[in-house]
């Protein structure tokens, strides 16, 4: 270790401190912001983020390409594939930007609603900017300029067998496309690659879900056999690509209401993003490195 380390390291403890007795000083006098949604972007910044960007560098050890066709401002809609039986590809995307963007901006999730159900997980999900995934929340957030984020997949996606892997399953019924037309902002195509392989799916517990009114169980080669240590994500190599916008303005205003059109544009998304994963695929050289 050179000498300058150790002085490095004390600089960047001291700031680490100084900026946790700044945040709870904010708390404490309640002086920060909490948005209509119940975001709170104080809270995501000083603690949900310090906390996940280890699973993000040195775990996951994310690459991300593509930022600069993420807008600065203004509206956008980013649409991504969706895999892992649990949702870690939404919250890697969003440190993504939050952490490599030039604007640090913040990207909020359009979530399902089993994740506002859970006790404890719904009041996070909301103070880390996640909302419903309706079309009246999306609409109302795109409008307002922020940077929003959908996994049309849904459950079909992230709890689609092993077997599966990297195969997208339907778009829904292309709410978010028009989302997007309606207020008129470019959809930006979005590709993960290495969630697929955090959870092997190999089966499913659909019974046991049922009775726990779950989607679905997943059987891994590590869940449930090793208990609690099952849980634990395999350290799969990530890429996670941003696409081209697409632009969506048009000087029609029934266009959002033309089901040809939405069709179009949600098949035109879906194969841009297949073909992204392909390629990604083809690029990386194995699973874990």
């Amino acid at each position: 270790m050179l000498p300058s380390e150790p002085l490095a390291n004390a600089g960047s403890l001291e700031r680490a401190l100084a900026g946790f007795l700044a945040f709870l000083r904010r708390r404490i006098t309640g002086d920060y912001v909490v948005d209509e949604h119940g975001f709170d972007p104080d809270l995501t910044e000083n603690v949900i983020a310090p906390l996940l960007r280890p699973v993000y560098q040195n775990y996951f050890r994310v690459e991300t390409r593509g930022l600069e066709n993420v807008p600065d401002t203004g509206g956008a809609l980013i649409v991504a594939n969706h895999s892992g039986a649990l949702p870690l590809d939404a919250i890697m995307t969003s440190l993504a930007i939050m952490d490599h963007h030039p604007a640090h901006r913040h990207l909020r999730i359009l979530a399902a609603d089993l994740v506002f159900s859970v006790p404890f997980l719904a009041p996070l999900a909301r103070k880390t900017g996640n909302t419903l995934a309706c079309q009246a929340d999306a609409e109302r957030l795109l409008a307002g300029g922020h940077l929003v984020g959908v996994w049309p997949e849904g459950f079909k996606g992230i709890g689609k067998p092993f077997s599966e892997r990297y195969k997208l399953q339907r778009f829904g019924r292309g709410g978010f496309v028009s989302a997007a037309l309606r207020t008129g902002v470019p959809i930006i195509p979005c590709t993960i690659v290495g969630a697929e392989e955090i959870y092997p799916m190999i089966g499913n517990f659909r019974t046991l879900a049922r009775l726990l009114g779950l989607p679905y169980l997943p059987v891994t080669p590590t869940f449930p056999w090793l208990g609690l240590l099952g849980l634990v994500p395999l350290p799969s190599k990530w890429f996670i690509e941003f696409g081209e916008p697409v632009e969506t303005e048009s000087p029609n205003p029934a266009a959002a209401e033309d089901p040809m059109l939405v069709f179009e544009l949600t098949d035109r998304i879906r194969e841009t993003i297949q073909h992204s994963l392909y390629g990604l695929l083809m690029q990386r050289r194995s699973v874990f490195f």
